[in-house]
């Protein structure tokens, strides 16, 4: 009796486990089990969308209010066009709020960070944030570093 008690209680622990992982599997990529949240769709254009991509964060103030539904081309701009779904609670987002894409740690995970505009007007289902910075190429930095090394007049 005391093995077979023993067996339960192991298996229960091996369940727990399992579980725990499915949940932070379920955490980690950004799914939900629960019911879907209210949200609205937001429109963000960028010069430069590198390395952004659907399920992204968007945060305020480090706090998570939405994902990147989509990222892709706008044929008449010819500019990365974000696909942001936000939380409804936050209805009252100004207008001219700006949207940057930003990189969290050293993996380089990047993300949309908004900030709150000062327009009495605010963002309504559909609408579009003007006001972006685009995302910060490592290469393009490299590449200029290294062409004004090269360009330097030698002493």
């Amino acid at each position: 009796m005391k093995t077979r008690s023993l067996e339960i209680g192991v298996g229960l622990f091996i369940l727990a486990g399992l579980l725990a992982l499915l949940l932070l599997a379920l955490r980690v990529s950004g799914l939900n089990v629960g019911a879907a949240q209210d949200t609205y769709r937001v429109y963000a254009y960028f010069d430069n969308a590198a390395g952004l991509s659907a399920r992204a964060r968007v945060t305020m103030a480090g706090v998570t209010i939405g994902r990147v539904v989509a990222v892709d081309l706008d044929h008449e701009s010819f500019m990365g066009r974000a696909t942001l779904e936000l939380d409804s609670r936050l209805d009252y987002l100004p207008v001219d709020s700006t949207a940057s894409i930003l990189t969290a740690g050293l993996l380089g995970e990047k993300y949309i960070g908004l900030s709150v505009g000062g327009d009495d007007e605010v963002l309504r289902d559909g609408g579009v944030i003007r006001d972006t910075q685009s995302s910060l190429v490592l290469e393009d930095l490299i590449g200029k570093f290294l062409l004004n090394a090269v360009n330097r007049p030698e002493q």
